[in-house]
């Protein structure tokens, strides 16, 4: 599952890289969160939470609905 959510991430990671950001895969965990890290201007944006939420959270979770979400982690 961990590599699904990577390829998946790497679909999302140049709409982030557009605006000076990225995101690195941190966990997996065992009731089916997915730990993130933002990096670069996204680390520090005010829309960072909508981005996690909005966008990463609802693309991973519609590929693969045993995901029961998506957090950011420092």
């Amino acid at each position: 599952m961990e590599q699904k959510i990577k390829d998946a991430l790497e679909q999302i990671r140049p709409f982030l890289q557009r605006d000076g950001g990225d995101i690195e895969f941190v966990e997996y965990t065992d009731d089916n969160i997915v730990k993130v890290r933002l990096q670069g201007h996204c680390a520090g944006c005010p829309g960072a939470q909508m981005t996690i939420k909005g966008v990463v959270e609802k693309i991973l979770k519609e590929s693969y609905p045993e995901i029961a979400g998506v957090e950011s982690v420092m």
